[in-house]
Order: structure tokens, then C-alpha cells, then sequence
């Protein structure tokens, strides 16, 4: 006896399938209306605002948005293929975190020349060979507009570091390996580094 055929979306359904190296993006029209923003608090480095609007179901609300500059990462990668790590404390988690290079562009500068500088200063390295990992990563979306570009550093030579007052680093290397097990072990939980230990392991192994 023969197997049914599969069933065919019905009127207005689409085919879940998506075929393998397809555009997913797709454009729509949002179901969001903003009748009106307001700033509400701002310093160097961040910007909230508050938007009266409309939410999908049709009732009035609000919606807080935290803005930042374009944040980048740098997958560091020495001759012996290993990983840099930088080592610092997060005051928003109260926690130590290890992560990859990581920074956010100055005024007027561009996402791979701040990747240049977060380089030299957090790692002491500049690097001969670049590379886009990731490209305009949404870091977490629901709250924040803050975007990012991860790079693949190669080709290193030692640089003085300069970190920022507010940094105390600390710098080690682990193989990718190693990087995916301590992140399996939830040793890692920097989102950025996470992605970039992803992205790296795919383009590594193809």
C-alpha cells in the first residue's frame, strides 16, 4: 500500500519548506502605529526614548527603545588558530565574562575602523588580513536597536593596548574547540562571542 501524498497548503497558507539558500527576507508592512516619541534619557553611549503607539490588537500603548551606536566584534585568530579572549567584568550582570573583542563605533567612525581600534586596545594586536563574519547582527531585538559586525582578524602582530578607564582586561587564548565547549558548558554567554564562535566553526569547516 502506497503512502498518501502529502497535503498541499490550503487557501493562504504558504509551504513551511524553505528551499536552502533562499532570500527569507520579506518585505511587510508594520502592524505597529507610532503617534508620538519622546527622549527621556541620554548620555554617551546610549539614548531611550519613549513612543506612544498603536499595537497590533489596535490598543493605545507604549514602547521603550534603547539606542546605541553599531557595536562590533573581532575573532582574533593567531597562527596556531586559536581564539583571543578578553576577560572583563559586566556591571549589568554583576559577572565576569569572557568574550571576543567587542566594542561600539565613535562618532563619525565606521563599523571596521572601530573594529581596528577595539583590536589594538583591548587585544594589543593590529592584524593584516580582515574579513566580515557577521553581518548587521540584531543583538536583542525586542528593546534595543543596537546592530553589529563581527570581523575575522588574521595575520596578528603585537600592538601596545590602550583600554578604557572604565576596563580591566584580562587575555587568553583557546583553540575553537575549546571555545564551543566552554560554550556548551555556559561558561561563555556573551551573545556576540556565541554567534562568532558559530559563524567561525561553519566558515572553518566548509
Amino acid at each position: 500500500m502506497s503512502e498518501p501524498a502529502p497535503e498541499s497548503p490550503g487557501p493562504g497558507s504558504s509551504d513551511p519548506r524553505t528551499p536552502v539558500g533562499a532570500d527569507v527576507r520579506v518585505a511587510r508592512v508594520s502592524p505597529w502605529r507610532t503617534t508620538a516619541t519622546r527622549e527621556v534619557y541620554r548620555n554617551p553611549w546610549i539614548t531611550v526614548r519613549e513612543d506612544q503607539v498603536v499595537r497590533p490588537d489596535g490598543s493605545p500603548g507604549i514602547y521603550g527603545v534603547v539606542s546605541t551606536s553599531h557595536a562590533v566584534g573581532v575573532v582574533a585568530l593567531t597562527d596556531a588558530d586559536e581564539v583571543v579572549l578578553i576577560g572583563q567584568w559586566r556591571y549589568t550582570l554583576e559577572a565576569y565574562s569572557w568574550e571576543i573583542v567587542e566594542g561600539g563605533t565613535d562618532a563619525g567612525e565606521a563599523p571596521a575602523e572601530a573594529a581596528v581600534r577595539e583590536l589594538a586596545e583591548e587585544a594589543g594586536y593590529a592584524a593584516a588580513t580582515w574579513s566580515v563574519l557577521v553581518e548587521d547582527l540584531a543583538l536583542s531585538n525586542s528593546v534595543t536597536d543596537e546592530r553589529a559586525t563581527i570581523y575575522l582578524a588574521r595575520d596578528l602582530t603585537p600592538v601596545p593596548t590602550s583600554p578604557d578607564p572604565t576596563e580591566v582586561l584580562e587575555r587568553r587564548t583557546v583553540s575553537l574547540d575549546a571555545l564551543l565547549d566552554e560554550i556548551d558548558r555556559g561558561l561563555i554567554t556573551d551573545a556576540i562571542t556565541i554567534v562568532a564562535a558559530a559563524a567561525l566553526d561553519r566558515r572553518l569547516r566548509r
